[in-house]
């Protein structure tokens, strides 16, 4: 479990960046600042006061931005913050230097403790899914809903093309990597990136590639870019290690939350294979298959991604309408329903 926070931690603006990242069209950006931590929050402002509040994190080499398109259009239903996990996007390194899964939760948990927004709506994507896992497992209170794009658990067979970022684990492969692509500039970087990610790269328009290259780009400049990359990705390998009380696998059976699965099935990185113990293991879940997707489902197809949250959250109100008129109290909305559930829309999404 985690610590309690101590009673003077609260989040204070901090001096931004010299080089801050790009804020797109009706988001903010701002820094939190806690002991030992800071933190960068990416927010879209909804459509209205009073929805519930939302927070999404990213997965290895990701950051706040891979969350853009999905909240956009769900900004009528949330309340949506996004973190740049320490040592990605523009948040800096931890003061621990602590880039384990449990280290990544920790700060999520903090940062939640300290901001008083909880209990959320937490989405997680890749890396960012494992740590979200471990937020709901250990603070159920914090915790409302769970949605997980591609969740890296355990396998016991992973996709060869999955192999070389396990390796980045690995003392001495990243060094022996950047020797090997000293000569890469961040557009090929960035093209081989969205080849491993993107279902298909095709998708992604002239202007989005050209903005991708230029984060790369910065990324690249800051001197602890590679040693965050290796680190976390050390310790997401470490936590496919652990076992007992321990192990993902046992901490998703611990999640309490109404949890939302979703799947490519051109993923790369994490098999869809995967799917079935995933829905096996967290006890109240819904699976959401994209056909056509990648790794990366709420960048290829935000809104059939949006789409299944919406349903996700008109059956938890639907729930707590129900629990309300048994009780005789007014939780939720009495109204909500469950949306339909077609078999294929127009992205191209499938749903089992």
């Amino acid at each position: 479990m985690s610590l309690p926070e101590p009673p003077d931690a609260r989040i204070v603006p901090a001096v931004p960046p010299a080089r801050p990242v790009r804020v797109g069209a009706g988001e903010k950006l701002r820094t939190a600042r806690l002991p030992g931590l800071t933190l960068t929050v990416r927010s879209r402002l909804p459509v209205r006061d009073g929805l519930p509040p939302a927070l999404y994190v990213h997965g290895l080499g990701g950051s706040s931005q891979n969350w853009s398109l999905l909240m956009e259009p769900l900004a009528d239903r949330l309340d949506s913050e996004a973190l740049d996990l320490p040592g990605f996007g523009d948040s800096p390194p931890p003061d621990d230097g602590d880039y384990s899964i449990a280290g990544h939760a920790r700060a999520v948990i903090r940062y939640l403790d300290a901001s008083g927004r909880g209990p959320v709506h937490l989405v997680g994507n890749s890396m960012g899914g494992t740590v979200s896992t471990r937020v709901a497992a250990l603070r159920p209170d914090l915790v409302r809903t769970l949605t997980l794009v591609s969740p890296a658990l355990p396998e016991l067979r992973p996709q060869r093309t999955a192999i070389p970022t396990g390796l980045l684990a690995i003392p001495g492969v990243t060094r022996l990597f950047t020797r090997l692509t000293k000569d890469w500039d961040a557009e090929r970087r960035t093209r081989e990136v969205m080849a491993l990610t993107y279902g298909d790269p095709g998708r992604v328009s002239a202007e989005n590639f050209a903005l991708a290259v230029e984060e790369f780009e910065r990324r690249l400049a800051l001197p602890y870019f590679w040693d965050a990359l290796t680190r976390s990705a050390r310790g997401l390998v470490d936590s496919y290690t652990l076992g007992g009380q321990h192990s993902m696998w046992r901490q998703a059976e611990r999640v309490l939350a109404p949890t939302l699965l979703v799947y490519g099935m051109r993923d790369q990185l994490v098999s869809f294979r995967v799917a079935r113990r995933a829905g096996a293991a967290f006890r109240d879940s819904r699976l959401l298959t994209l056909v056509d997707a990648g790794h990366v489902a709420m960048m290829e197809y935000p809104e059939a991604v949006a789409q299944g949250m919406r349903e996700l959250l008109d059956d938890v109100a639907g729930r707590e309408g129900r629990e309300g008129r048994e009780y005789g109290g007014r939780r939720g909305d009495p109204d909500a329903r469950v949306a339909p559930v077609p078999g294929v829309d127009g992205s191209g999404a499938a749903r089992g």
